[in-house]
């Protein structure tokens, strides 16, 4: 494909997300920003949050990740439905039942000041960098195949993609959002579908045969029952419980979709409907990365660098412009699908949780948008910072980095809801943030000398479980006394 041809599909996927942030962002106000007026239907925020979960890492990562991993990940996904029922029975009634915009509001009403700037401080660290890594990845990959012909630099790539994200959502937010994932989803889902089509005609053979290959080869391997390894099942589908836990139910981004519902109810169809359709998708994309896997070994190909690269090399170098197209449609998508909503709830946080927007009396709504706009461009320049960073930094697939920070920056956050819900007791508040600190050290050092202290035994993602763990013990240890 020609740079030239992969610029102008870049700019038609972007005029038809401005069309829609034209739409959707009319008589606008801080309350369409924050939860959509909360007035979203259930069934497209169900629909646009396959896209937000799935991301650019699961669309570059996961059919590369099959090489390595081979079909394991599906017991995470399995996992998936029994944290997704957790959120829906659980987290969102108590979110509803308190109206909030923020959901780590919450934590100052259970234990006070300081675990409430906690939780805060942790999801703006997890989410910033794991939205920086999401986009760099498929930014770096836009780098390679197109702005590099234009002699543009990537830090001037990245400026104009957040530019860009920031002009269709400043005024919206999260009202704009839901109804651009629709899209996005679309696009990332059309995109595997028709590489499915392509390798098929490229390697004369039908769909039949091809699944048939997947599932008689050794990539499509996904029970292991070694319990040193860390794809074990168990372990992988408890951790894959988890994930989805704090990964959308304690993150302020995901569920900042899900309280732009009308209602309780259709939240909870919302989240269980997500929660079943994501199982069917992620074999999609593993499907995805046997058959690349198949195509790259049929043909002879070697792809330089991390297994991320496999996909896009194939795509843009094999299959053909139309291929190509939808490869590079689906994996913009991918990178504004990672972006946009981040930024809207990175913003959201800062400013309800660290400036206070939402407080009566506090600010009047001019003050109230003037804070939200330069706190969202603010926002915009630190992610900037942040992913060119990154750049030096990637020697491995995103998906396993992106799930090991997790397993840190997450796991306080685990350990403090956990502990508010299932604990009736109050903890000395201003000890929380040693706690939460302290937790993520001592899992380091565990996870890092596992194999000579716990006989061969390898941490995988069960790592979040870890960190959860400690900090509920150091909250234990922290409580109040008095009754």
């Amino acid at each position: 494909m020609s740079p030239q041809l992969i610029l102008i599909s870049f700019l038609g996927y972007t005029f038809l997300l401005f069309a829609i942030s034209f739409i959707t962002s009319r008589k606008s106000n801080n309350e369409s920003y924050f939860v959509g007026n909360r007035v979203s239907p259930w069934y497209v925020v169900a629909y646009g949050m396959v896209g937000a979960s799935l991301s650019g890492v699961t669309f570059i990562s996961v059919p590369g990740w099959v090489s390595d991993t081979r079909f394991s990940y599906m017991m995470v996904v399995i996992g998936y439905l029994l944290g997704y029922f957790t959120i829906a029975r659980v987290l969102l009634p108590l979110y509803y039942k308190l109206q909030l915009t923020s959901i780590y509001s919450y934590l100052e009403g259970r234990f006070g000041f300081w675990s409430y700037k906690t939780g805060a401080f942790y999801f703006l660290l997890s989410r910033v960098i794991g939205a920086s890594f999401r986009m760099f990845l498929v930014i770096n990959v836009l780098q390679i195949f197109v702005f590099d012909s234009y002699g543009i630099p990537f830090w001037g790539t990245v400026v104009i993609f957040m530019v860009l994200i920031n002009l269709y959502t400043f005024k919206g937010g999260i009202k704009t959002i839901v109804w651009t994932d629709t899209l996005q989803t679309t696009f990332m889902l059309a995109s595997v579908v028709i590489t499915f089509y392509f390798i098929k005609g490229e390697m004369s053979t039908t769909i039949g045969s091809l699944v048939s290959n997947i599932f008689e080869g050794e990539n499509s391997k996904m029970i292991f029952t070694d319990w040193q390894d860390k794809r074990f099942f168990v372990k992988e589908f408890f951790s894959g419980a988890f994930i989805a836990i704090v990964m959308t139910g304690l993150d302020q981004d995901m569920m900042q979709k899900n309280l732009s519902c009308r209602n309780l109810k259709d939240a909870q169809k919302n989240i269980i409907s997500l929660s079943w359709v994501l199982v069917p998708v992620n074999l999609l994309f593993l499907s995805l990365g046997a058959v690349l896997v198949i195509f790259a070994n049929t043909k002879g190909i070697t792809v330089q660098g991390t297994s991320d690269e496999l996909f896009p090399t194939i795509a843009l170098q094999y299959l053909g412009p139309v291929a190509g197209i939808t490869f590079i449609i689906g994996l913009i998508s991918a990178a504004y699908s990672s972006a946009d909503s981040a930024l809207t709830a990175l913003t959201t946080s800062f400013t309800v949780d660290f400036l206070g927007i939402t407080k009566p009396e506090k600010y009047s709504e001019r003050q109230k948008t003037k804070i939200r706009y330069c706190s969202h461009f603010g926002i915009a320049v630190f992610l900037i910072m942040v992913i060119v960073l990154f750049k030096t930094i990637n020697n491995e697939a995103v998906i396993s980095k992106l799930f090991k920070i997790a397993g840190y920056t997450y796991g306080p956050l685990l350990g403090l809801f956990a502990f508010g819900l299932f604990s009736k007791r109050k903890v000395k508040d201003r000890y929380v943030p040693l706690v939460a600190i302290l937790s993520p050290i001592a899992c380091y050092i565990i996870s890092s000398n596992s194999v000579a202290w716990l006989w061969g035994y390898r941490f995988g993602f069960e790592l979040l479980i870890l960190n959860g763990l400690l900090t509920y013990l150091g909250l234990i240890l922290i409580r109040n006394t008095k009754k």
